[in-house]
């Protein structure tokens, strides 16, 4: 059993898990907790472009699971699709939420060792320029590039997760691609 943190948390199968969180079960609810935290993480970080936002989104993502449980709702079958599902709604919410206002923070401090100012900077802004161009792709495109490249899905993993068939995947993420090169070869001065 894999130690995560100063807890042992044991693998627990995903029909199992789904009896354990009705259960409302602690060890259960830290074993799904310890899984999938880090894959939504990733998703919501490569989307947003912004940690402490993929953080909150990740963490929304579990409270919702549990006050769904807790309300008699939530995953009937695939745990991981309803999780993924409701992280890209957060991400989709909060796209939504900052949109009129889009707001934009430097780091309180960078570190002494690593890139200076101007590696940050230019870095910084090449992130910017490609999160912008991601914006600019349909949902469906945004979504497909997020699971693929953000959380390291495979084709059939994103497959599942968007009901689709793996080819349909791979042309939508060959789509994906070169509306993102069109739309950064046009941002170029």
């Amino acid at each position: 059993m894999p130690l995560q943190g100063i807890y042992q948390t044991p693998v627990i199968e995903e029909g199992n898990e789904l009896e354990g969180l009705r259960a409302l079960d602690q060890q259960t609810i830290r074993a799904v907790h310890d899984r999938y935290f880090p894959e939504l993480y990733r998703y919501a970080r490569y989307r947003l472009g912004d940690p402490e936002a993929a953080e909150d989104v990740a963490a929304e993502t579990f409270a919702r699971l549990l006050e769904a449980i807790h309300a008699g709702r939530g995953p009937r079958s695939s745990l991981r699709g309803w999780l993924m599902g409701t992280a890209a709604n957060l991400v989709n919410d909060h796209f939504r939420q900052h949109y009129v206002q889009p707001t934009q923070g430097m780091p309180e401090t960078l570190e002494d060792h690593g890139p200076g100012p101007a590696e940050y900077a230019e870095h910084h802004e090449q992130q910017q320029r490609v999160q912008e161009a991601i914006r600019e792709l349909t949902v469906e495109q945004q979504h497909v590039i997020a699971l693929r490249f953000g959380a390291g899905y495979s084709l059939e993993q994103t497959a599942a997760l968007m009901g689709k068939k793996v080819n349909a995947v791979k042309a939508l993420q060959f789509r994906a691609l070169a509306a993102l090169r069109r739309v950064l070869e046009e941002q170029e001065p």
